[in-house]
């Protein structure tokens, strides 16, 4: 039974090979293709599979047909010419040739000879990294140059070429899944048969064994039309899941070369699917990709997408990136992992320790998914553990060399059962599992190219860390054993107040041991659950996840962090709001998200990092903090509570607008009290008597962008009126028929009065209107005066404000500040709330004078508004087009409101104003700490 050459095979194979053509006549027509298939063989490839010789192939140039000379599909090209001949000319006339080969077979790599040198060139290298030249005679010596022949790579994880190829073996697993699909095959046997397959594509590109095996199977023991592929794979699976000692005698020659996998890939016993010759066409055109420049994190998201109609035909467009993973992993411990190896490169008995200290630490995701962060966790610590050991022997300690003559896998510090994981559907916890499998395969071949001897690659591992299961129903002592350096991290689902299902609220309430769950986002449960585990005696370490920004905005915060702070823990690290995109097929492409990084408070501790991005879409920018409270800035942990009754400071209440009751959540307009402008003019022409009850209705948007709608304020109408227009019938007609059909008691019951809006809050005097929710992008919230005529939409608050205090106030940078702070966000848009962020705005300012100031300094905001008269308040406040009149305005209001804080030179950037806020909330509240 044959299995993978290692590379001191290799480099014995290549030595005997560069004696025996040491003498050649170098001829390419007399020898070319010997010289072809004899260099092949070094690296295991028979003269009966992989390589295709004399491929036909048309030149882009000219047009004209030719030859390459030798073609292993997906991996390399290989030109021959005769001795002395230009090698350089030789690559281009193979590069010549590629643009008409198919996709699958389009080569990474180029080999060109002249029986005497060699010059190897890979197309994805960057420029000046990308060729390679060495001679007959040092072939030996360079026997790594072409060791892609034989399934070793050097891979370059994250790289967009990795990405592309990761998208492409996608689209291939999701064509078969829809061919099994459309076949009617079992889905669930489906699952099973797709991973097998994958395992021994991947093993036939990967040097899990002899290249191309699984191909020559397929191809010298299937029928064409694929008639008998179901029963021939059910044999080669079942003699994989067996020993060799095990097998039967008789066992058919070719199915006797595979080894045994173990592992658990091939243990199930499973229905094997009924093929066409489509089918197994498919399956052929898969062996012509080269599976062994896949990444495991990147395939294992993209193949759990597979299934999902939808995610098919988008396959490629949604998939956790490795940086956003890194962004997680790296400063909750990689970091700091990193930072020990170079600063001890000299000490040996501190790189062992090193060493020691990576087997000692765990890894859990227990919202694992296909299990992207434990790969990569997983593939990052054995690198850096191969980093130590190269370290090591450049010293000259051997003491990390396995006693035995071989390295064992129990010679590894870092091993797969290190890392666990637990996922609710079976399918992602199958491909988890599998992708880690792969990526300890990467791991040992980037040991054996640097080191010269790894861990053999089968039997497999069985890996029984993966648990399919609900993580907020599970006890997790039981699924992790208990450790003093578990890091918890992951990307648990993000459902946010309005989108929870019934059994997601259960789960809330079940995990947070109350009914009273408020506005908490789902991902929340998995904060509580790791609290509850690190509670536990015997665990200890650090924590981290990918959350809705939600969670660090807002009310939520408070009911978090109370008990983040309780159980005695501190923020270690955090990404403010940044963009990330999300694997999940029904999910929108893009979510608003925050990273978060937890640990034990105490000890001396101040390597506190803070990410920031300028723009949601941008690039993090890391500055070094004193502290991060749960509103993720360099501030005092304080935690702002809202307040329903009267506001902290002496400014006056603002109340949120009317809500007309007209509609049901996701069914849109149905005719009833609000209409658009059209609406309202039809009604004008139609109808006199519902057009005297017209009045304009002004929500968020509509005052910000000019845009009028009108609404039926028929508060003080005549019944007579309503019985003799047919538009005022008809329309409160529809809204009785809402409100019957809602859900909510209160609702039902304001069906008997259709002609009222279901909440009244409109001013009696002119007020000031401050929109709900402002662009991200703008400086200042933008405010204004209306008149009780327009009627306030829910969409935005209202004050009455006769000495213009609460204009000013709202329309300054402090105030701003405090929103961006503590508010909570529409995606990244900050969302204004009465309750929370007005009620707490910590403005207590009794002098006279000083509030006259601010009040006048309002005004010339108003003045400067004045002088464009044309423009809406997003005209106004369009970042990139303010007037200088009103900056100054604004400048000078912002002097006037910083004063009452205190400040008295200088012009603070919001972070310093956002310090002052918090210090003036603790002393008001007595909660500065």
């Amino acid at each position: 039974m044959a299995k993978s050459l290692s590379l001191n095979e290799i480099r014995r194979r290549g030595a005997q090979f560069a004696i025996e053509w040491r003498d050649s006549p170098g001829d390419e027509r007399q020898s070319g293709q010997s010289f072809i298939r004899d260099l092949l063989q070094v690296y295991g490839i028979t003269a009966t599979k992989a390589a295709l010789y004399e491929r036909r192939a048309k030149r882009s140039s000219t047009g004209g047909r030719g030859y390459i000379d030798a073609l292993v599909p997906g991996l390399c090209a290989i030109e021959m010419k005769s001795t002395g001949k230009d090698l350089e000319a030789a690559v281009a006339q193979a590069l010549d040739y590629l643009d008409d080969l198919p996709d699958a077979e389009t080569p990474r790599f180029v080999i060109a000879s002249d029986f005497r040198r060699f010059r190897v060139l890979d197309i994805e290298a960057p420029e000046g990294e990308d060729t390679r030249d060495f001679t007959l005679d040092e072939l030996p010596a360079n026997i790594d140059a072409l060791a892609f022949l034989a399934g070793y790579q050097k891979m370059s994880f994250g790289d967009r070429e990795q990405e592309i190829a990761s998208v492409k073996a996608a689209r291939i697993m999701a064509d078969l899944y829809e061919a099994l699909s459309d076949s009617g095959y079992d889905d669930h046997e489906a699952s099973v048969f797709l991973v097998r397959v994958l395992f021994c594509l991947y093993a036939d590109d990967a040097g899990v064994w002899e290249r191309d095996l699984f191909y020559e199977f397929l191809e010298r023991r299937t029928n064409d039309d694929g008639s008998d592929l179901g029963p021939q794979l059910a044999m080669l699976f079942q003699a994989m899941n067996r020993e060799a000692g095990r097998r039967q005698r008789n066992l058919d020659d070719l199915i006797a070369r595979f080894p045994y996998v173990n592992g658990g890939i091939f243990a199930e016993r499973a229905d094997i699917p009924s093929f066409d010759k489509g089918m197994r066409d498919l399956l052929l055109q898969a062996c012509a990709f080269n599976w062994s420049q896949i990444s495991p994190a990147i395939f294992g998201s993209l193949f759990q997408a597979v299934k999902d109609s939808k995610a098919r035909r988008e396959l490629g467009e949604h998939y956790t990136t490795e940086t956003n993973i890194l962004k997680t992993i790296q400063p909750l411990f990689l970091d700091e992992l990193r930072a020990r190896f170079a600063e001890n490169l000299y000490d040996a008995a501190k790189l062992k320790r090193l060493r020691s200290d990576l087997g000692q630490l765990r890894v859990m995701d227990p919202a694992c998914g296909c299990g992207n962060f434990l790969v990569v966790a997983y593939r990052e610590l054995r690198a850096l553990d191969l980093q130590v050991v190269e370290r090591l022997q450049a010293l000259g300690d051997t003491s990390w060399r396995s006693p035995t003559a071989f390295f064992l896998k129990e010679d590894l510090p870092v091993t797969l059962d290190h890392f666990t994981g637990i996922e609710i559907e079976e399918w992602p916890a199958r491909i988890a599992s599998t992708a880690l499998h792969l990526v300890d395969h990467q791991a040992n071949q980037a040991m054996e190219l640097a080191l010269g001897q790894a861990p053999d690659p089968l039997p497999l591992d069985k890996i029984d860390t993966i648990h399919v299961a609900n993580a907020l129903r599970t006890e997790w002592s039981q699924i992790v054993a208990p450790s003093k350096q578990l890091y918890i991290i992951g990307n648990p689902p993000f459902v946010g107040y309005d989108y929870r299902t019934d059994d997601q609220k259960a789960d809330l309430m079940h995990v947070w041991a109350t009914k009273s769950i408020g506005r908490l986002d789902y991902v929340t449960c998995w904060y509580k659950r790791s609290l509850e585990l690190f509670a536990r005696n015997g665990y200890d370490g650090e924590f981290a996840f990918v959350s809705t920004n939600s969670v660090a905005q807002g009310e939520p915060v408070a009911k978090l962090f109370d008990a983040v702070y309780s159980a005695g823990w501190q923020i270690k690290f955090a990404h403010r709001t940044f963009l990330w995109t999300s694997e999940a097929p029904e999910a929108a492409a893009k979510v608003h998200c925050v990273i978060i990084g937890f640990r034990r408070r105490g000890g001396r501790f101040s390597n506190f990092r803070l990410f920031e991005y300028e723009s949601v879409e941008g690039l993090a920018i890391e500055r070094r903090a004193r502290r991060i409270n749960p509103y993720l800035l360099d501030a005092p942990d304080i935690i702002v509570r809202k307040r329903s009754g009267s506001p902290l400071s002496t400014l006056p209440k603002v109340i949120n607008g009317n809500v007309a009751g007209d509609t049901r959540r996701g069914e849109g307009s149905r005719g009833g009290l609000v209409m658009s402008e059209a609406e309202a003019a039809e009604v004008r022409n139609t109808d006199p008597i519902a057009s005297k009850y017209l009045r304009p209705f002004i929500g968020g948007e509509d005052f910000l962008n000019g845009k009028i709608r009108y609404c039926l304020w028929l508060k003080d109408v005549e019944p007579a009126d309503i019985s003799a227009s047919f538009e005022l019938r008809r329309r409160l007609a529809n809204v009785t028929n809402v409100r019957e059909r809602s859900t909510e008691p209160t609702t039902v019951k304001l069906a008997r009065t259709p002609h009222l809006f279901k909440h009244i809050a409109q001013p009696e005097a002119n007020y000031v209107c401050i929109p709900r929710t402002v662009p991200d992008s703008r400086r200042y919230l933008a405010v204004g005066y209306l008149s009780p005529e327009y009627i306030v939409s829910n969409g935005s608050f209202w004050a009455e404000d006769p000495s213009g205090v609460v204009f000013a106030v709202a329309s300054s940078s402090m105030f701003m500040a405090w929103q961006r702070a503590i508010g909570g966000r529409i995606k990244s848009d900050p969302r204004f709330a009465n309750t929370l962020t007005w009620n707490t705005f910590p403005f207590q300012v009794e002098s006279e004078r000083e509030l006259e100031e601010i009040s006048i300094a309002g005004k010339a905001v108003l003045e400067a508004r004045d002088a464009n008269p044309g423009r809406t308040l997003a005209e106004h406040y369009n970042p990139l087009a303010m007037s200088p009149t009103l900056l100054k305005a604004h400048d000078a209001l912002d002097r006037a409101v910083d004063r009452a804080f205190g400040v008295r030179k200088g012009v603070p950037v919001e972070e310093e104003r956002q310090q002052i806020l918090f210090e003036r909330y603790g002393e008001i509240t007595g909660t500065a700490k």
